[in-house]
């Protein structure tokens, strides 16, 4: 059964969709099974695998609101383990469509269930907003990345975020998690950059992932091409990071299958 993450932040241009592109090339890149599913009606995940929006025939929407099976609408990339369940801009419309549909905050989650056992890491690539599209993704979620900017209002909107995913713990998905903070746009030589460190470790102790992500101009150039940025310039220092980020991801997920193999092999489970 796969691990899925929701990759969320409400706030903009904090490198959202650069992280789903880039770590779920990474992830598929060590040799695991990787889906990626943009639910961003902007579609820039779609668009940075090199997919055309304007020719997809099926889309995230369909499977939410048209109940298109989820291995309709999958397209294999032409990326090492990678699949996409691509998004255009009729997703746009779709929070008007869920609405007035029963379970609408499960919609996503039911899609997703029939094709999970097909995957090791299922990634959301979620909106710029909290609204029923972001819902369903962190309804459907183990856990959640939350990629912060390394700039002067790197915290606006996140007790927000926090107190969403509260209240999805407490009504529809009690074991969902923080997975990680993920530091973007990383700069070390300026002391903002080490004033919003501090900030952000004051408010999520422990969870801050050990690699951040540079600013790099190949990461900005790689989506123009329609390439994840470990194709595009593997020597890059952003494809070096996402590299790293994905073997901590992966390490920690099989460091916990170990462990709990151990106990099972130790008290007989």
């Amino acid at each position: 059964m796969a691990k899925i993450i929701s990759i969320v932040n409400q706030k903009g241009g904090v490198g959202k969709t650069t992280t789903a592109v880039n770590l779920s090339a990474a992830v598929g890149a060590l040799g695991n099974r990787v889906l990626l599913a943009d639910v961003d009606p902007q579609g820039n995940s779609t668009s940075g695998y090199g997919i055309s929006k304007r020719d997809i025939q099926l889309t995230s929407y369909d499977m939410l609101i048209n109940s298109t099976p989820a291995n309709s609408v999958v397209i294999k990339t032409d990326f090492l383990n990678v699949d996409i369940i691509p998004s255009n801009i009729n997703l746009a419309g779709a929070e008007l469509d869920m609405a007035d549909m029963k379970n609408r905050e499960s919609l996503l989650k039911n899609a997703i269930a029939e094709i999970s056992e097909n995957y090791d890491y299922v990634f959301f690539d979620c909106p710029p907003s909290l609204g029923l599209i972001t819902l369903n993704a962190l309804t459907a979620s183990g856990s959640f990345i939350v990629p912060i900017q390394c700039e002067f209002y790197a915290l606006e909107g996140l007790s927000q975020l926090m107190a969403t995913v509260r209240k999805i713990k407490r009504l529809y998905n009690p074991l969902i998690d923080l997975e990680g903070v993920l530091l973007t746009m990383y700069d070390g030589r300026l002391n903002l950059t080490q004033q919003v460190v501090t900030e952000v470790k004051k408010f999520f102790p422990n969870k801050i992932y050990s690699v951040a992500i540079p600013r790099n101009v190949r990461l900005s150039e790689a989506p123009s091409f329609g390439q994840p940025v470990i194709y595009y310039d593997r020597g890059s220092k952003g494809a070096a990071a996402y590299i790293e980020l994905a073997k901590e991801i992966t390490k920690k997920d099989n460091d916990a299958v170990f462990a709990n193999r151990k106990e099972r092999d130790t008290y007989g489970g």
